[in-house]
């Protein structure tokens, strides 16, 4: 028997590549289309999606650029300063004891794990600093690292969020709150897996800019709608197994494979496009490229309005009066009575 043969179903998947390791940030990411399996399958194998993009010639432009970099670490390091001075008077804590669980460069994850794991047991109130929490994703030990982590003295712990985003006169980019409480979200459940769901609060603080100054500002969230999500999202992320073994034994997404073996692998997937998925989702530019003329690339509400019609060409046509299927008569009627409105205003 040769070694391929000899391979589970994911690591066939995976090929030659080591798997991806999952943090906050890709398990939040999760929720923003988890109807789409071919993101469950590709994040459940370990497959680096970044270097799949570029071998098959549809590389997208993720992370941060090195500005918003530099002043995100010199936000938080400001907030950090003298035992977390500021901090302190910004979250209304007084003078708890400060535990940073980063400060030894020599301690392993393991280690610091069990460190935080032991501090987070003791009740004290405290800041705690560079801790380090483990989350299992469809089979993977996943460590995650949060800002911060406050105890309160009601003996509830409540996530600290850093952002270096601004909120301007009590506003913020709604985009940037929804992605930061998500993350959050993801460290609550941590905390809540690891502690019990009593002693981890679902309201988390959020520490942005004020204004167009450095002059930092809390904001507590609500977390629990995200909560939910998340716990769908892992839970359909472990059934995977069984969407994986339906697939055939050609597809494979080795990335030493050439560009055509594996958009053919990828073909086999079923994708689920939206616009939103550029913002969150390595795959994206290829995805949009492949849902070219379809009624999704055009957006969920889209999506929704014309169910049971798959092209813009179809819609079109509909809307010009061609008979619809029963299942199209509703979006028929909607779209004619569109290009009606249309028709009357250009006229």
């Amino acid at each position: 028997m040769s070694r391929i043969e000899q391979l589970g179903p994911v690591e066939r998947l995976r090929g030659s590549g080591a798997a991806k390791r999952h943090n906050a940030r890709t398990i939040a990411a999760l929720t923003g289309n988890p109807g789409c399996d071919r993101r469950a399958v590709l994040d459940a194998v370990g497959v680096d999606k970044v270097r799949l993009a570029e071998q098959i010639g549809f590389a997208g432009n993720f992370g941060q650029s090195r500005f918003a970099l530099a002043r995100g670490n010199a936000f938080e390091a400001m907030l950090k300063a003298d035992d977390c001075a500021l901090l302190r008077a910004v979250l209304d804590v007084g003078r708890v004891d400060y535990q940073d669980l980063g400060a030894d460069a020599d301690d392993t994850l393991t280690a610091r794990h069990g460190r935080t794991r032991e501090l987070l047991a003791s009740e004290r109130p405290a800041l705690i600093d560079h801790p380090l929490l483990t989350l299992e994703v469809a089979g993977q030990t996943v460590f995650l690292e949060p800002d911060l982590i406050a105890f309160q003295s009601e003996g509830r712990l409540r996530v600290v969020e850093i952002k270096s985003f601004a909120i301007v006169d009590d506003q913020a980019d709604a985009a940037k709150v929804a992605g930061a409480s998500v993350q959050a979200a993801v460290y609550v459940l941590a905390l809540r897996r690891l502690l019990g769901d009593d002693r981890v609060s679902h309201e988390v603080v959020l520490v942005c800019p004020e204004n167009f100054s450095l002059r930092p500002v809390a904001v507590v969230l609500d977390v629990r709608k995200q909560l939910a999500t998340l716990r769908r999202q892992l839970s359909r992320l472990a059934s995977v197994p069984e969407l994986i073994a339906a697939l055939p034994e050609s597809v494979s997404f080795d990335l030493a494979l050439p560009a055509a073996v594996l958009i053919e692998s990828l073909a086999a997937v079923d994708a689920r496009y939206v616009p939103e998925c550029l913002s969150s989702c390595e795959m994206s530019v290829y995805c949009r490229h492949e849902a070219a003329g379809t009624t999704a690339a055009l957006g969920r509400s889209v999506r929704e309005a014309l169910g049971g019609i798959e092209t813009v060409g179809r819609a079109l046509d509909l809307a010009a009066g061609a008979p619809p299927t029963p299942e199209q008569a509703e979006a028929a009627a909607l779209l004619r009575a569109a290009a009606r409105l249309r028709h009357e205003a250009l006229s």
